[in-house]
């Protein structure tokens, strides 16, 4: 007697469960689910044989396609926390990541996304760049987010000019900020201009198996403050001074103009001559570069 039907939602969620189990060492799928049945029944249990193929073998074609497509959008994503680990342990990286979180949005671009909050607590595949590694991932996902986020109208210096100290501003959505141990920003443009001639080059392959970690110039510990913004839908990085940084920080909070400026300065020992001249040079900077705007609706009436 044979048992009831599946419904839709139980044949998707078993078929996800299989195809995201990762793949043995040989690229083959695994021979037992996660719960520990047969792959065979699993895949018998929604999909027939044809006259070429089993089952398992028809669904082994879908995990594979699914581990090469995510793994090579992590390449894609990450190349240069990839240099800086190696090959090798950012792949072993890159299965025990999606193993966490497998991939949830329709969209490839999504899949990166809790990669750096994963990644502290996983240290072993950095090593000694560990820490470097945190700050590439968060300068190559900041990338990320700044090419894909939202625009505004931007305000002019003569809008800004008639604020007063109570009034609120907005930083542009594609603005990503960074506060790194690092200058890890330059290190991240050197190994994707690599990146890309060897791409362009020889593309992609590795005949010799994965590439070692890259080598790097000594590098020292540096506190460093970057700004990710897009212009012309293309990315840059800019140095910011640390009282730029926080006050951006605090506008982005959206905290009164006076109170972000007090934050911005809290700490710091640039006399109070010297700020007001300074303050001017970095909001010209800002509306140079379309970085301000008007709060929105919903953010005033929360306020």
């Amino acid at each position: 007697m044979s048992s009831e039907p599946m419904s839709l939602a139980q044949i998707q969620r078993e078929m996800a469960a299989a195809i995201m189990r990762p793949l043995t060492p040989d690229e083959d799928m695994q021979v037992r689910a996660i719960d520990g049945r047969p792959m065979t029944a699993v895949a018998e249990s929604f999909i027939a044989p044809n006259s070429s193929l089993t089952a398992f073998e028809r669904l082994e074609i879908y995990n594979r396609q699914y581990w090469y497509r995510v793994l090579d959008a992590l390449v894609e994503d990450f190349p240069a926390l990839r240099a800086v680990v190696g090959g090798r342990a950012f792949d072993a990286m890159s299965v025990a990541y999606l193993s966490h979180h497998p991939s949830r949005s329709f969209t490839m671009r999504d899949l990166g996304c809790k990669l750096a909050e994963w990644l502290p607590d996983h240290p072993k595949f950095a090593g000694r760049r560990q820490r470097l590694a945190l700050d590439v991932v968060r300068i190559e996902w900041a990338l990320v987010e700044a090419f894909d986020s939202a625009e505004h109208t931007p305000l002019t210096l003569d809008q800004i000019a008639t604020l007063d100290a109570g009034s609120r501003l907005s930083l542009q959505p594609n603005v990503q900020l960074l506060a790194l141990d690092y200058e890890a920003d330059d290190i991240v443009l050197a190994l994707h201009d690599r990146q890309k001639r060897e791409t362009s080059e020889a593309g992609q392959k590795h005949e010799n198996g994965p590439p070692a970690p890259a080598k790097l110039p000594k590098l020292r510990r540096k506190r460093t403050w970057v700004a990710a913004h897009r212009v012309d839908l293309s990315v840059y990085y800019r140095r910011l001074e640390e009282e730029e940084f926080l006050t951006l920080g605090a506008i982005r909070q959206g905290l009164p103009l006076a109170e972000a400026l007090e934050a911005g300065f809290q700490n710091s020992h640039v006399s109070a001559e010297k700020r007001p001249p300074r303050v001017r040079q970095w909001f010209a900077n800002w509306t140079e570069f379309g970085w301000i705007c008007a709060p929105d609706l919903e953010s005033l009436l929360e306020t």
